[in-house]
């Protein structure tokens, strides 16, 4: 599936985290990749994550999932939206969606959430703090666009949704099934069901922040700080006034703070093995069965495909010119050779048929086995 008319330089030079873009008729021949009852079977599973946003007389309210049957077939007719996300994770159709944003990097990849709506239902006036393509699949949307907003903006007193308290909208448009429209982080956005059976899919893209970067970095940097590293200035020398805490031991303390934080090949791999954790860590994707050595060989023999989890993350680091660091679900492999140029090919495609020549590569076979084995990668035996 591939975005038509679109051109991806000029998206990035003038509209990526800048200003929102509607994309008229974005795909040919677009079909809708779920069933509005698809959906709704998802919102009642354990293993996702769901909510259900209705617009009352008393204002707005939320449902967490699951959701029971019940519930869903006896809603009304208006007035209430269904989330459910990572639907890309269950449904292979909807991780097919993914592939035509892939020239923004794979690790700023989050996932796809999809929503259905009755006639008139939404979210509510609200801002993001990441980017998003809104994909029309179904019926039809309105879409208004407002100012961009911050920390400081305004938002109704709700204890689950952060909704705008004075919404002004600049622009407006009604979206039709195959139509995308672009929103940039910040910017305030309001959605309205037009009819019934209204499905929008948010492909969602992530950004760390400094926070989170700092928190997580700092924990795993004092995990590797000996107990005996301690302030230190032999050149110490009397000062006027014993109370001052002079400028040059503040140098001297900052200096020990950043020197531990400044190795960028530890970074390096902090941060791919970080970023890779799975967005639902407890769901167990690791087959019934372990996969042994001798199974990837002959798989690879068969030359049957190989797929990738859409649960997965994966992603590499180059390390020199035939060496790189694989990220595979918060877990780092180092590779070398055609271990890393297989590596490459994993990341970059759902699917790959793997030269026959890898079987007998201890390496590769060695890699391939532990990947399915963590649930990251399946060869694809339709039998």
């Amino acid at each position: 599936m591939d975005l038509q008319n679109f051109d991806i330089d000029l998206f990035l030079r003038e509209y990526w985290q800048k200003k929102p873009l509607l994309i008229r008729n974005a795909f040919h021949d677009w079909q809708n990749p779920l069933e509005p009852g698809e959906l709704a079977g998802l919102a009642c599973a354990e293993e996702t994550e769901s909510r259900l946003i209705c617009q009352t007389e008393s204002g707005w309210e939320m449902e967490q999932g699951p959701l029971a049957e019940e519930r869903l077939s006896g809603l009304g007719k208006s007035h209430w939206t269904l989330l459910v996300q990572a639907v890309d994770h269950h449904v292979p159709a909807v991780a097919d969606l993914i592939a035509p944003f892939r020239f923004i990097p794979n690790w700023r990849i989050d996932d796809v959430m999809v929503s259905l709506a009755a006639d008139q239902g939404g979210v509510g006036p609200h801002f993001d703090q990441y980017d998003v393509f809104l994909v029309q699949g179904l019926g039809r949307r309105r879409w208004q666009i407002g100012p961009h907003c911050d920390a400081d903006t305004p938002l109704l007193p709700h204890e689950d949704l952060k909704l705008l308290s004075d919404f002004k909208a600049t622009e407006e448009w009604v979206l039709e099934p195959g139509d995308i429209l672009y929103v940039p982080p910040g910017i305030a956005h309001n959605g309205v069901a037009v009819g019934a059976d209204c499905m929008t899919y948010s492909v969602g893209f992530r950004a760390p922040s400094r926070a989170d970067l700092l928190g997580h970095y700092v924990d795993d940097v004092l995990d590797g700080i000996p107990d005996d590293e301690l302030y230190r200035d032999p050149d110490l020398k009397a000062q006027t006034n014993a109370g001052e805490i002079s400028p040059e031991a503040l140098a001297r303390l900052q200096q020990m703070m950043l020197e531990s934080l400044s190795d960028p090949a530890h970074f390096a791999r902090w941060f791919g093995t970080f970023n890779s954790t799975p967005k639902y860590p407890d769901i167990d994707w690791r087959p019934e069965v372990p996969v042994e050595a001798n199974d990837v060989r002959a798989a690879i023999n068969a030359q049957l495909p190989l797929a990738r989890n859409p649960a997965s993350r994966l992603a590499f680091i180059a390390t020199g010119t035939d060496t790189l660091m694989l990220f595979a679900d918060g877990v780092c492999f180092d590779c070398s050779g055609a271990t890393a140029a297989l590596a490459k090919d994993m990341c970059a495609d759902d699917f790959v048929v793997l030269d026959s020549d890898l079987a007998f590569s201890p390496a590769a076979v060695d890699l391939l086995t532990q990947l399915c084995n963590h649930g990251c990668i399946a060869f694809d035996n339709e039998d």
